[in-house]
């Protein structure tokens, strides 16, 4: 398959160049009460009616929304007004097969009709299913447990709690120290509840929800020695970013997540992967930490496992870590529900049979190659389709702005650095459809300042 053929095909498209799923229409073609519903509903109002609408109704913790966005069909979307924009962001690394998949929608439809929601009072197919699948893609040893989440934040509050469970003194001996230590790094983001809050670099996130859960400390980024003299047999955990998405996408150094995995064995500290947006192809491999050889105690997942529906994982590695967490000590009530575990068996048996992960690399390696080139562009970094570039002057913001004026939808970690995460399928034609308007962006940035 070319690396032109990933996106969806005409087949999987209704005739306005929307999705146009198997099922999903009634006999005769009529749409279904919710499309129907939808349609109406942006017919109604214009981008600036919707936006005034949002503004008296939703809190403003997001500011303002950049558009209203009504539809999308691969990497493309379409906001209410009508205007189409290649999505180079993918809803920040969550929708691995771009919008309205044909096979991952008729996936959804097909189990919500079925059976959509049950407590964990029991459990589904679909559940037990991508539990195992994920054991596998993971390499996991015998005796590795997963635990379903509803996002990112979430799994890396149960692996918070994971950490806190390995509290007890070093190697059990009498007068040992308590763990109440646990390593991040700097620069690092875990997400915005209390406990994933804690183990987040950045101090505007931090400050207004003072005081964080204690024991938290953060260290230099890549730095192996300071690593080293941190970890001790008074840490509970180390959490790492292979590469830190929020920070810029920088990655780890090499050697990094090696010496990390030595330190922590043998200090009887955890090491604790988040991959939540590293994870699931994103690099083009399953995980990016793969290559490092080693073996965490735990993983988080979430973005593009559910290829746009929400689901996270915590993944915990062998029988001694995967028995830290006992029955009652944690709990959700959607996670792992048959919907979202059944998107995420849809998203990952697309990724296999259409051979994402070599597109990824590919398009990846072309989208590097060709930055590195831009006049602007002073520095390039990242892994497969997540990619980071810096900027010789502080106009990445603006930058967002004329990308979106262009029909591109890109983001900006920082003032001069611009990161790109767009759907897996992205194809090279697409690609470069960005990369020739990307000269003009940024002088249209330049002079906006």
């Amino acid at each position: 398959m070319s690396h032109t053929e990933l996106s969806h095909s005409a087949e999987g498209r209704s005739s306005d160049g929307g999705p146009g799923v198997v099922g999903h229409r009634e006999a005769g073609g009529a749409p279904i009460a919710a499309e129907a519903a939808a349609t109406t509903l942006v017919a109604n109002s214009s981008g600036s009616e919707w936006l005034a609408r949002y503004s008296s109704s939703l809190m403003g913790v997001f500011g303002t929304p950049q558009r209203v966005l009504v539809r999308g069909a691969g990497c493309l979307v379409w906001d209410a007004d009508g205007k189409e924009y290649l999505d180079l962001l993918g809803g920040i690394a969550v929708n691995a097969l771009g919008h309205a998949h044909p096979f991952v929608t008729s996936v959804i439809s097909s189990q919500l009709a079925t059976l959509g929601h049950v407590s964990n009072f029991f459990t589904s197919p679909t559940q037990i299913a991508l539990a195992e699948k994920l054991l596998e893609l993971s390499a996991a040893p015998t005796g590795s447990k997963v635990f379903f989440t509803n996002s990112g934040t979430e799994a890396n509050e149960a692996a918070f709690k994971l950490a806190r469970r390995n509290s007890g003194s070093a190697a059990g001996e009498a007068g040992g120290k308590p763990r109440t230590r646990i390593i991040a790094l700097e620069g690092a983001f875990h997400g915005r509840t209390m406990g994933a809050l804690a183990l987040t670099a950045k101090e505007a996130y931090r400050a207004p929800f003072e005081p964080m859960p204690g024991g938290v400390e953060h260290i230099p980024f890549g730095d192996i020695e300071a690593l080293r003299n941190a970890v001790d047999d008074t840490v509970a955990a180390v959490f790492l970013e292979p590469i830190q998405g929020e920070a810029g996408v920088r990655p780890l150094p090499a050697g990094y997540l090696k010496a990390a995995r030595e330190f922590t064995a043998e200090a009887g500290a955890l090491l604790i992967l988040d991959e939540v947006q590293t994870g699931i192809a994103r690099t083009g491999k399953w995980l990016a930490s793969e290559d490092a050889g080693i073996v965490p105690d735990a993983i988080t997942l979430a973005k593009g496992l559910g290829g746009g529906f929400p689901i996270g994982a915590l993944i915990t590695f062998g029988e001694q870590t995967s028995s830290l967490l006992s029955a009652g000590q944690h709990g959700t009530t959607f996670g792992g529900n048959p919907v979202a575990t059944a998107a995420a068996l849809a998203t990952l048996h697309a990724i296999e049979s259409q051979h994402v992960l070599d597109n990824v690399r590919a398009v990846g390696e072309h989208i590097r190659q060709t930055l590195a080139a831009v006049d602007g562009v002073t520095g390039v970094r990242g892994e497969g389709l997540l990619i980071g570039f810096d900027l010789d002057a502080d106009v990445a913001p603006a930058a967002v702005t004329a990308a979106l004026d262009a029909g591109f939808i890109i983001n900006s970690p920082g003032p001069r650095t611009i990161r790109l995460a767009p759907p897996l399928i992205l194809t090279t034609e697409q690609a470069d459809r960005f990369l020739a308007a990307l000269p003009a962006i940024l002088q249209t940035a330049k002079d906006a300042q």
